[in-house]
């Protein structure tokens, strides 16, 4: 499939021109921006430019708000509960995070859940910033139920991403774990089916439980959980402690993102920051850290495997690889044109 490619810092500036436009302020629209073009340059173009048109489309109909911030509903020491009042996730998930990092700094832990709150793309982008002040990140959030129970043939439970990561050497690759509980993330099979390709016939079912390679009927029919019962199980009190614990939306309280653009998401986060200097002195936690993550690398490698990877040392190497260049495929591109086109917006590179 056709390819274009562009630069990362050209790419925020057309993402920004694009939100504007759509009537979401100046700051709003750099931290989606950003976090957008974030995902693409570490590989994950599944919470990247293919999400434009939806966001769009949902602010256009009333399902996204303009709000610039969340309203703290509830605020007790270690602990806070935000409305998000359906703003952009990106955004919202921000604010939280860093008020986590300021009650973790002052109090050694801190703890903020969101309510109505809407899809806040990749979550290793919360944990890092944590890790980046020294703290040890926690993020997590709920979507719709996409998954059956083992056995089950409805789906019960969102895939419900989940990220930890820990602060190492400045000169080491972040050790960060980013994973949702499914075998795969929807995006990735709806990047497949954007690209025209199949899917593994262990990353989801047809609407009747049948496995299936199409994108297609895989996006009509149920995903399956990584480790069956135990990522199940995971991903099922982490729809609780997001949803339940901020008085939010889980189970089929949390709608569809690709669904009815005029109704709400309602999905609900949940973040944590635990202060290491708390504990014991950073510097020398952060050289435990980037031992044992040199240890993974270091170790003995299986026959036919050249290297071995730590946690999150993937995606930060294709951030290095990318040297600021984003590459999206043409469909994506060419959905972001007729955008740009439909808010009567002068792109050079996508007129």
């Amino acid at each position: 499939m056709n390819k274009v490619v562009i630069d990362a810092a050209r790419l925020r500036y057309v993402i920004r021109q694009i939100f504007v436009a759509a009537g979401i302020s100046q700051r709003s629209a750099d931290t989606v921006a950003e976090a957008l073009v974030d995902a693409e340059c570490e590989g994950l173009p599944s919470h990247g430019v293919m999400l434009i048109p939806m966001y769009v489309e949902r602010i256009r109909q009333g399902s996204v708000s303009l709000r610039d911030q969340a309203t703290i509903v509830h605020d007790n020491g270690t602990i806070a509960v935000l409305d998000a009042g359906n703003c952009l996730g990106q955004v919202s998930a921000d604010q939280a995070m860093t008020l986590a990092l300021e009650k973790a700094q002052k109090f050694g832990l801190g703890a903020v859940a969101t309510r109505n709150a809407f899809h806040f793309g990749a979550t290793r982008r919360y944990t890092l910033a944590a890790a980046a002040r020294g703290c040890i990140g926690i993020a997590m959030c709920n979507t719709r139920p996409l998954m059956p129970a083992p056995g089950g043939a409805e789906s019960i439970v969102g895939n419900n991403p989940l990220s930890i990561a820990l602060p190492g050497s400045e000169e080491e690759p972040p050790v960060v774990l980013d994973m949702a509980l499914s075998e795969v993330a929807m995006g990735k099979i709806r990047m497949a089916r954007a690209e025209g390709k199949t899917i593994p016939a262990n990353w989801a079912t047809d609407v009747s439980g049948t496995p299936t390679t199409s994108p297609a009927e895989a996006i009509k029919g149920m995903l399956l959980p990584a480790a069956g019962p135990k990522g199940f199980g995971l991903a099922f009190v982490i729809d609780l402690l997001c949803g339940a614990l901020s008085s939010g939306g889980w189970g089929a309280r949390v709608k569809p993102l690709f669904g009815d653009p005029a109704e709400a998401y309602n999905s609900a986060h949940f973040f944590m920051a635990i202060s290491v200097e708390h504990f014991r002195p950073l510097a020398d936690f952060k050289e435990e850290i980037s031992a044992a993550a040199q240890r993974i690398r270091q170790a003995k490698k299986a026959n036919g495997i050249e290297r071995l990877y730590s946690p999150g040392e993937i995606e930060w190497q294709r951030r290095q690889d990318k040297q600021d260049r984003v590459t999206i495929p043409q469909g994506v591109a060419t959905s972001l044109k007729e955008l740009i086109e439909k808010l009567e917006l002068e792109i050079p590179e996508f007129s």
